[in-house]
């Protein structure tokens, strides 16, 4: 795990192949069941992420943020089996500076290297850091999503 300013990635190795972890990952009606910090409560019937560009919403819960509240996920990272990225944004409202980054390195046909960056280094707006105490999630919460996504993928029966 790094903690830089502003940022916090965790990584480990899947005994997946690439493809099948991208699979799960770019489906944002698996991304409840992947988070690791309990936030992420549905998807709002997004169709799965193919470009950069595409918008989906998510249905999230946090007491301290007034419990229910949608966010809107611009897509700015994409790259097949490789990458996925997502600037986050109160539902309606562009985003205010903090992405999350999925990056997938194959180390062979059969397993991937795993990272998961939750990035606030570019939030700047005052009001949105007077009323958001960052990181709100924490690296251990992270490592929870990376644990949950092995277990979707490594499943018997998994689906996307």
């Amino acid at each position: 795990m790094t903690d830089n300013e502003g940022r916090i990635t965790v990584a480990r190795l899947f005994d997946a192949p690439a493809k099948e972890i991208f699979k799960v990952l770019s489906n944002p009606a698996n991304h409840a069941e992947l988070d690791g910090s309990a936030m992420v409560q549905s998807d709002e019937k997004s169709d799965r992420i193919t470009a950069v560009g595409q918008v989906f919403t998510m249905n999230m819960y946090l007491e301290k943020l007034g419990g229910e509240y949608q966010t809107d996920n611009h897509v700015v990272g994409y790259d097949v089996n490789k990458l996925l990225a997502w600037k986050t944004a109160e539902s309606g409202k562009e985003p205010a500076g903090w992405q999350w980054i999925w990056e997938l390195e194959a180390q062979s046909p059969e397993s991937t290297s795993v990272s998961l960056t939750y990035d606030w280094s570019q939030v700047t707006d005052k009001d949105v850091l007077g009323h958001i105490s960052f990181p709100l999630v924490q690296a251990h919460q992270l490592e929870g999503s990376l644990g949950k996504l092995a277990e979707k993928v490594a499943g018997p029966h998994h689906t996307d």
